[in-house]
């Protein structure tokens, strides 16, 4: 499953650079932390888990001052819920992490409102790839995987704002939206606050 759904996104990235390839094209690294949860009446207000993504992507020029940036990401989700275990009995922290991660394939609108800043706006495309409670999540172990208690694929939306020096660094902001539930039957959605820095090239 894993295998296929890095294919996918690789295909993915390739049909569109290839589609929309121009001179001034470029491709770029990115990486930083997520502020993860899941929200909805499902769920009362779980704690954010802080995790990270990684991943690379591609700016495709299609007019004055708007591009297309499809990019694909490792996008480490979830949430922290409180250790029933007061005492501390079983040693385990002080929080459990129900991890979700993701493959996202985010496609972004950006429109150059300025000289380097840039917003950014699209659908993201979500390919579950790990679903396990950690109740040791500071240390090695303590891990439980799950099968199937959350959708294998996930439609959002992603916007945010970014700013690129002229050396090709750039550091950004991202607010990213599940649409479609995580639990079949519920009203519980993935919501992901990513900050992070990259370089284009």
């Amino acid at each position: 499953m894993k295998k296929t759904v890095l294919l996918v996104a690789v295909a993915l990235m390739g049909f569109v650079s290839n589609s929309f390839a121009q001179e001034s094209w470029s491709f770029g690294v990115k990486g930083g932390v997520n502020f993860s949860t899941v929200t909805g009446d499902y769920f009362k207000d779980p704690s954010h888990r802080t995790a990270f993504n990684i991943g690379v992507l591609a700016e495709i020029p299609v007019a004055n001052r708007l591009s297309i940036q499809p990019e694909v990401l490792y996008s480490a989700q979830g949430y922290d819920f409180a250790s029933i275990d007061e005492d501390n009995i079983f040693d385990i922290d002080d929080n459990i992490e129900y991890q979700l991660d993701y493959i996202q394939v985010p496609v972004l609108a950006k429109v150059y409102v300025t000289d380097g800043l840039s917003v950014q706006a699209g659908p993201s495309f979500n390919f579950k790839v790990n679903e396990e409670i950690d109740y040791s999540p500071t240390e090695n172990g303590g891990d439980i995987e799950l099968e199937d208690q959350v959708k294998d694929f996930e439609i959002g939306g992603a916007a945010g704002l970014e700013y690129k020096l002229n050396s090709g660094f750039f550091i950004q902001g991202r607010y990213t939206y599940g649409f479609t539930e995580v639990f079949d039957g519920s009203d519980a959605h993935n919501s992901v606050w990513q900050a992070g820095i990259g370089y284009q090239f």
